[in-house]
């Protein structure tokens, strides 16, 4: 019984993924940087997935594809994911702003708070035990005084307003799978960080 009682529930959050990914398609927000882009690219993995990650704004391969990190810095973040045994499959993986900036430039902080109701609902449906933000920028939107020097490898609760009620969520500060392509020493800073997950899901799991 309860593995009908899942499928049922990954088929309702499923549908409402879909719902929120078809807003994000209409361009009902940040109109210009949505319709500068060829694709918009809402986010995509496993509903009921325990870890959620979330970067900053899709590049050009994602532009293309309408699929987040599949470029360079998503061979790296496939890598990371196997080194503890799980897949994209495993997980749901997303961005701060749905839409590519023009150049991949910086998303600016009007087009951050436009696309940011987004991702909050996306967190709602899914409800990560653990969101990992990748790099400085999906960092700033949840703890604006944080460095990625300081931060990267600390899970932190982070307290935010959602749907009018008071939400606690733990998040796990990285530095971004592109930042280890020009940066080897990087590159096993992020290993390091990553390894670190698994024990972080037990310590959730065994409070809860």
């Amino acid at each position: 019984m309860s593995g009908l009682d899942d499928s049922v529930q990954n088929l309702i959050k499923s549908a409402q993924l879909d719902q929120i990914a078809a807003r994000i398609a209409s361009c009902e927000v940040c109109t210009d940087l949505c319709r500068a882009a060829t694709n918009p690219v809402p986010g995509e993995g496993y509903p009921e997935a325990d870890i959620m990650f979330v970067g900053e704004a899709p590049g050009a391969q994602e532009d293309r594809e309408g699929r987040p990190f599949i470029g360079a810095s998503g061979k790296i973040l496939a890598e990371m994911l196997s080194s503890i045994g799980l897949t994209r499959e495993d997980v749901y993986i997303t961005n701060i702003v749905k839409y590519r900036p023009p150049n991949n430039r910086d998303p600016l902080p009007a087009e951050i708070k436009a696309c940011l109701p987004y991702l909050l609902e996306q967190i709602e449906v899914i409800q990560p035990k653990l969101i990992v933000l990748l790099g400085r920028h999906a960092i700033a939107v949840f703890f604006p005084k944080l460095k990625i020097s300081q931060a990267h490898g600390q899970a932190i609760e982070h307290t935010y307003e959602q749907a009018g009620q008071t939400r606690q969520q733990l998040c796990l500060p990285l530095y971004h799978p592109a930042a280890a392509l020009y940066n080897g020493s990087l590159r096993s800073t992020l290993s390091e960080d990553f390894a670190q997950i698994p024990a972080i899901l037990a310590a959730i799991d065994s409070t809860s």
